[in-house]
């Protein structure tokens, strides 16, 4: 194991980052995933070669969550629809989203008018498969794009859907916790759930698994769990097992939507506040590139659970695009051209920054708290007075000196002053060095 984990960033060849994020991206993108089955036990299986440690969790079928109750473990072969020629116009075997997620098993030969409620398209974009599910009601269905769609003629099609729903099944998900100096927890979860769909939600997935990876290799004071899960019914599950493990949770993000070029999007947490919440934001700005910050709402991803009212948890999310607002979002047109290595590897490069301020946060107290201290005789502080401006470093130490009561953190004195946090906590660690700083 290397140094802490803020050195991480120092030396990353983000350009063979962005690569190898890429190509995990596309290994994963064929496999035929859902809430539970065996696309999430072959995902988890490739994600464990870059996950240290990954543990396969789950529960049965039936099983109640709160409020929830696992469902049957779906598995499909194979599903097709012939028309009278005995041509397959819509094939499974060409797309895992051609198939409604969770569809029951089917054989028969219909109408096209009665075949027409079973079909899903895009009208909005014709060129497009939709991706649809029926995870809770027992139904089936094709989706295709709106362009074949309308080339269906009139007369008797044969629909074939090799599946099944298993009682007596199984949901699972993968976990890794990596132990740090102290029992506090930060979670990252993503959800593993859709089929061929990259920027919702491979993206999520290739970059927790990296930051997995980075987090095992250095030196670190928080404990660090990773989560992947099923979306929704997921962390519903986790949290009705493991409800005293979440309260050492002391900030969270939930990881998706990382791909795409869109801007960064912060989703704060129900709290608002938490230190994750700060944390995030006070990267964004530092990075200097365009961001917005949202507030919480009770829908999206697994946030919405770990922020339920009874957990209350301080986990945000912090995403390029938002849930439902990209091109291409839950349809085909989510593909591995839309996501582009270098934006895979500025979002790993993000969270890294904020792990790393999470890292470094901490409260000081002054030891020379009567007045300012005299820096200069220390060696810290310019010697020639008069000076309009002062250099930044004795600016970030005056900063820290006049916040450092014990009560305030570094990312309240980055909030108060508008200095990069990295300074401040630069310039705290030369103020413990010279005997003016302690921890609180």
């Amino acid at each position: 194991m290397s140094g802490p984990l803020h050195a991480a960033r120092i030396g990353l060849d983000l350009e063979e980052v962005g690569q190898r994020l890429h190509g995990a991206m596309a290994r994963l993108y064929p496999i035929c995933r859902s809430i539970t089955g065996p696309g999430v036990r072959e995902t988890l299986a490739i994600l464990a070669e870059r996950v240290p440690g990954l543990a396969v969790h789950g529960v049965p079928s039936g099983t109640q969550a709160f409020d929830w109750t696992v469902p049957p473990e779906w598995r499909i072969r194979e599903a097709w629809i012939k028309d009278q020629s005995g041509t397959k116009v819509v094939d499974f075997a060409r797309s895992n989203l051609h198939v409604v997620n969770y569809s029951v098993p089917v054989r028969a030969t219909l109408d096209l008018e009665e075949l027409r409620p079973h079909l899903h398209s895009l009208p909005e974009h014709p060129s497009w498969v939709p991706y649809r599910t029926t995870y809770y009601k027992r139904d089936w269905g094709f989706c295709l794009a709106h362009d074949d769609l309308v080339k269906l003629r009139p007369g008797k099609y044969e629909v074939f859907i090799d599946s099944e729903l298993d009682e007596h099944g199984r949901l699972e998900w993968g976990e890794a916790v990596f132990p740090g100096e102290t029992e506090d927890e930060v979670l990252l979860t993503t959800h593993v759930c859709h089929p061929s769909l990259c920027n919702d939600n491979l993206s999520g997935v290739v970059v927790a698994a990296e930051l997995a990876a980075a987090v095992a290799a250095h030196r670190r004071r928080h404990t660090y769990r990773f989560l992947f899960i099923p979306g929704g019914i997921g962390s519903v599950v986790w949290l009705s097992r493991n409800a005293e493990k979440a309260r050492r949770i002391k900030a969270g993000l939930v990881l998706n939507c990382l791909g795409d070029r869109a801007p960064f999007t912060y989703k704060l947490s129900r709290r608002g506040d938490a230190e994750i919440d700060r944390a995030a934001r006070c990267v964004l700005r530092d990075a200097g590139v365009p961001y917005r910050v949202i507030g919480f709402t009770p829908y999206g991803y697994d946030e919405r659970n770990f922020c339920s009212a009874r957990f209350d948890l301080p986990v945000g999310s912090l995403t390029r695009s938002t849930h439902s607002t990209f091109p291409g979002y839950h349809s085909s047109g989510d593909n591995l051209d839309l996501v582009r290595p270098d934006v895979l590897a500025g979002s790993f490069a993000m969270y890294l920054a904020v792990l790393a301020v999470l890292e470094r946060n901490r409260r000081y107290r002054s030891l020379v708290p009567d007045a300012e201290p005299q820096l200069g005789k220390r060696g810290l502080y310019g010697l020639q007075g008069g000076l309009q401006r002062r250099a930044r470093p004795e600016v970030a130490m005056l900063w820290v000196m006049n916040q450092s009561d014990g009560t305030r953190s570094l990312l309240d004195a980055a909030w108060a002053s508008g200095l990069p946090f990295d300074e401040l906590a630069d310039a705290a660690e030369l103020l413990v060095a010279h005997g003016l700083l302690a921890p609180a």
